[in-house]
């Protein structure tokens, strides 16, 4: 199949709401809460911070329930790099729609405070 931008990213709010909608009440309450950006692939600026062009997702701002402690950060969200996806997916929707979930999955995760070690023990690296 052939995808293009708002095929891609109609795709993606609907996996993204289903994966939603399956969490457990307490987590889903606090997933809703956090914004969820779609972009193409990551801009010259996450290339300057030193992520992969071919990165997947990213959670970018303070992790839920962590002290700020009076410095400024962003505010926490969650971006799906949704060509990247797409490409990581060999053009395949189905596979597509999985690595959306884990990789939204796996940014939630880092947005609950685990880790990449705690997210790998729960098959979301």
């Amino acid at each position: 199949m052939t995808a293009d931008w708002p095929q891609l990213l109609a795709i993606a709010e609907a996996e993204v709401r289903r994966t939603l909608r399956r969490l457990p009440g307490p987590v889903r309450d606090l997933a809703r809460a956090l914004p969820v950006t779609y972009e193409p692939r990551p801009d010259e600026d996450a290339a300057l911070d030193g992520y992969d062009p071919d990165l997947l997702g990213l959670f970018v701002g303070t992790p839920h329930g962590e002290d700020l402690s009076g410095a400024v950060d962003l505010p926490p969200q969650i971006i799906l790099y949704l060509d990247n996806l797409w490409d990581f997916s060999d053009s395949d929707e189905s596979t597509y729609r999985e690595e959306l979930r884990t990789t939204f999955l796996h940014e939630l995760g880092h947005y609950l405070g685990l880790d990449e070690i705690d997210l790998e023990e729960r098959g979301l690296e």
